[in-house]
């Protein structure tokens, strides 16, 4: 079966979402960065709840660190519905991303970036734990696990907060059937 790389820089980072809520099973897990690219915490949500969410944007200054996940095709598109790329809620774009370990690996990786944003809105505290979590999990430098914990957050509202089973639901991918 071909695999694929994608590049996680928000929630997907967190194994509590990526294989929990979304149902994937990474093949291989780096820690990586994508060159170029500034991590943004005000892209808005399709449901108008009053939060910000990750984005890339190019910046040739920056870095972002994030996961590296091998995952299959068939898993890429899940991940593209769930993050409503059809929509238009994300755009899908190859990325080159390099493994923060030993060894050094140079990879070329599927990311989602969208031109949607709203400077006025944060993301909440409840989504940058998900973000500090999955850092923390992959071992991401400790400097990149600070900038996330600094960044500006407000407590979820009480829509988002009712809606969060629902999504939970629609995101989980079915299980695999045995041919």
């Amino acid at each position: 079966m071909s695999t694929v790389w994608y590049f996680a820089y928000g929630s997907n980072m967190e194994a509590a979402t990526f294989r929990g809520r979304r149902g994937i099973e990474p093949t291989r897990a780096l820690p990586a960065c994508a060159p170029g690219w500034r991590l943004v915490l005000d892209k808005p949500p399709l449901l108008p709840v009053g939060t910000g969410f990750a984005n890339l944007v190019p910046d040739p200054a920056a870095t972002t660190c994030g996961v590296a996940y091998e995952i299959t095709h068939e898993e890429l598109a899940h991940v593209d519905l769930t993050e409503g790329v059809a929509i238009g809620n994300y755009a899908r774009i190859g990325v080159p991303i390099a493994s923060l370990g030993a060894p050094w690996i140079a990879l070329r990786a599927f990311t989602l970036v969208s031109e949607r944003r709203a400077p006025e809105l944060l993301p909440s505290r409840r989504y940058m734990a998900r973000l500090v979590a999955g850092a923390e999990e992959h071992a991401l430098p400790a400097a990149w696990v600070a900038f996330l914990r600094d960044v500006p957050a407000v407590d979820e509202t009480p829509e988002a907060t009712a809606l969060q089973p629902l999504l939970d639901d629609a995101l989980r991918r079915p299980p695999r059937r045995s041919p």
